[in-house]
């Protein structure tokens, strides 16, 4: 009998599978598909705390951001600490800056104000009519996003042990009490003393009553990416006006009100699209990104297809705001990831007494999820983990 079984290998349930491991679990992961597939690695691997305002998902991103680094010591995962970059365009923008910079030094979080030569000259892809300054977070990371959970999932094999099933769905769940039977698409019967669900988006498979009677909604995001230009050099996360205007950090900021929405693009707006870069190893870009959504009961409606046009507004904005020596594009692509409506921050359930539920975890799930899991499980089995290194 496992100690542990999670349903999910995206980062949410493979951080509770390593916390877990941590104090000595007997650990099994279930992944329906052939590898993680879906947000975990559609995204624009960047892991920004300064996103969030202090407080309990500010402390996650903290924690994840030191964990992250401590695992690339031992093990390549592809994450590099290069720093990020919130530019402003506006004065009311850098006045948010400024504001948000005074902020976290009462957290001991630190950053930089820059101002905009100190900008252009670190990033000078940037255009001058754009940039008037920048706050800079120098000890934040990014990730190479199609390879992190896939070779964080394989340094948990060679070092934890982790029994990890791919290809395999989890059909039935029968928690007795006293520990929890799984049965999988293959009829086996695997039995567990605890049982997490890290659905991501997949709402039909197990709950589904639940989960269609719920406050959830899949939200669709449209991605790009130029081909290589390693001509050009923009190191880390690059985040623009659009992103401060649209951060919950910036919002929970008394000047948050005097921004004026007329400056933005309103079918920019209309299309819930904030503008961010990111530099892959190979040179090309990384750009995006906008946003749909649907109630979990209807995410199908979103469809698949990824919207040119919405694509098209995606790339006008960017070429306001940075100079490229080609903007022919090697992919596009849809993301999908859940998160609760309103001010609900994830889903927690607990639908019987050793079977626990947390997803809908929304945009935060790359910078905040090993934070989040490791509190998960030591609430769940009652041991405090420790590391000396990490705050």
């Amino acid at each position: 009998m496992f100690d542990l079984a999670i349903i999910g290998s995206g980062v949410m349930g493979t951080f509770h599978a390593y916390h877990a491991a941590l104090i000595g679990k007997k650990v099994i992961v279930f992944e329906k598909d052939l590898k993680p597939l879906e947000a975990s690695v559609r995204n624009f691997g960047q892991v920004v705390p300064s996103g969030f305002a202090p407080g309990r998902w500010h402390h996650y991103g903290r924690y994840s951001t030191q964990l992250y680094k401590k695992i690339q010591e031992q093990f390549n995962i592809g994450i590099r600490n290069n720093g990020s970059i919130y530019v402003a365009s506006t004065v009311t923008e850098l006045a948010l800056l400024e504001e948000l910079h005074l902020s976290f030094m009462l957290e001991n979080y630190p950053s930089r104000l820059l101002s905009k030569e100190e900008v252009l000259v670190k990033w000078p892809a940037l255009k001058n009519d754009y940039v008037i300054g920048g706050l800079f977070f120098e000890q934040e990371v990014s990730s190479e996003s199609r390879m992190m959970i896939h070779q964080l999932h394989q340094f948990m094999r060679e070092t934890q042990q982790i029994d990890f099933h791919y290809l395999t769905s989890i059909k039935d769940i029968n928690d007795n009490g006293n520990s929890v039977e799984l049965t999988t698409d293959k009829n086996k019967k695997i039995k567990a003393a605890k049982v997490v669900i890290c659905n991501g988006r997949d709402f039909k498979l197990l709950y589904p009553t639940i989960f269609n009677a719920s406050e959830i909604e899949v939200v669709k995001i449209n991605m790009m990416v130029t081909q290589p230009l390693p001509q050009i050099a923009l190191p880390g996360n690059i985040l623009t006006g659009l992103t401060i205007r649209r951060y919950e950090s910036f919002k929970a900021l008394s000047g948050y009100k005097k921004l004026d929405p007329t400056e933005v693009n309103q079918e920019a707006n209309a299309n819930g699209i904030h503008i961010l870069f990111k530099q892959r190893v190979d040179g090309s870009i990384v750009i995006g990104d906008s946003h749909h959504y649907a109630d979990a009961a209807k995410a199908d409606e979103l469809g698949f297809d990824v919207d040119l046009y919405v694509g098209k507004i995606i790339v006008e904005e960017s070429k306001k705001i940075i100079n490229l020596p080609s903007w022919e594009l090697a992919n596009t692509w849809n993301g999908f990831y859940s998160q609760m409506k309103g001010d609900q921050e994830i889903f927690e359930l607990q639908p019987s007494t050793n079977v626990y539920i947390s997803t809908a975890i929304g945009g935060k799930g790359m910078t905040a999820s090993a934070g989040y899991a490791k509190e998960q499980i030591e609430t769940i089995f009652g041991d405090k983990l420790t590391f000396p290194e990490i705050d």
